[in-house]
């Protein structure tokens, strides 16, 4: 390492190890406390962390302060890319993502790793792992969240998420998801024969519901004689009544595929699971019909964020 990356180094630490130390703090005061970095140094290392999301600025108290944003801020690792650059042939080959996926597998890399790798190459002054670890730092536990940003979207956090990168990150995330429902359809289909096991399918399969949905949907779940799942069906998409669910969806749905029995299933986007007075007489006027029918309503679980529901054991 030349004498100069050296001193750049210090700087970087001198800088670095100041803040790391301090829940909130202004720029003046980091300025005043270095020796090594120059103030117009202090500012660019401020600048640089804030443009990538690590710190944010908080003008609350009538004085613009830095806060820490991102809890996981790995500091010796964010020194040694200021001082290799921004090209990822630059990286020592076990820090290059493509090349510790080939040595120690996919499910070893990071998220940013992952990314950096869909997004294949950078732009000038941001690699493909600067904006790996950008978009990581931004969705951090919202990754769930990520297939719902449009190409502009993506590109305002990261300006190396170009239409083919975004291309290929949706391609990748679609890709799991089809592989994800290829190994639920091949596994021993479970039997849904009691409340836990009816909660526990629909905590599983309607996940989506739960988490993305942003209105109220209605499906159904169809099961053979042995209470074990032949196909799910939507029913409706729109505010939950009595008007929209009709028996005549419903069932025609499980007499196509010759049910013996139905689940109902729907969403709650508010968050709150508590059924409501519709939901009960939907429920119940369902479970009438299918009497006649000879087709059994063995629950209507309501899916939310926070937990899983079940009108029959309520």
């Amino acid at each position: 390492m030349s004498a100069e990356d050296e001193e750049r180094r210090a700087k970087l630490c001198e800088v670095i190890t100041l803040i790391e130390g301090r829940e909130r703090f202004r720029r003046e005061e980091i300025q005043f406390l270095c020796r090594e970095a120059q103030p117009a140094f202090v500012t660019k290392v401020l600048n640089q962390l804030y443009k990538e999301g690590v710190l944010e600025r908080d003008d609350s108290t009538g004085e613009t302060c830095y806060v820490w944003r991102d809890t996981k801020f790995e500091s010796e690792y964010w020194i040694e890319r200021q001082i290799v650059g921004d090209q990822v042939t630059q990286l020592p080959i076990d820090e290059r993502p493509r090349e510790r996926l080939l040595e120690v597998g996919a499910a070893e890399l990071k998220t940013s790793e992952l990314l950096a790798i869909l997004i294949r190459s950078g732009r000038k002054g941001e690699s493909a792992v600067q904006s790996g670890k950008r978009l990581a730092q931004r969705f951090n536990d919202r990754l769930k969240d990520l297939p719902q940003f449009s190409p502009q979207e993506l590109k305002a956090i990261s300006s190396a998420v170009s239409e083919t990168a975004y291309c290929q990150i949706m391609a990748g995330i679609e890709l799991g998801r089809r592989v994800a429902r290829s190994l639920q359809e091949h596994a021993p289909r479970p039997k849904i024969n009691s409340t836990a096991s009816a909660i526990e399918y629909c905590r599983q399969h309607f996940e989506r519901l739960a988490s993305e949905a942003m209105q109220e949907e209605f499906h159904i779940v169809t099961l053979d004689t042995k209470l074990q799942p032949i196909q799910s069906h939507q029913i409706t998409i729109g505010t939950l009544d009595a008007s929209l669910v009709h028996p005549r969806e419903v069932f025609k749905q499980a007499i196509r595929d010759s049910a013996a029995a139905i689940l109902l299933v729907h969403n709650h986007p508010s968050g709150d699971p508590t059924p409501s007075r519709q939901d009960r007489e939907i429920t119940d006027r369902l479970k009438r019909v299918g009497e006649i029918m000879g087709i059994q309503v063995i629950d209507h679980i309501i899916v939310a964020k926070e937990c899983v529901v079940s009108l029959a054991e309520m």
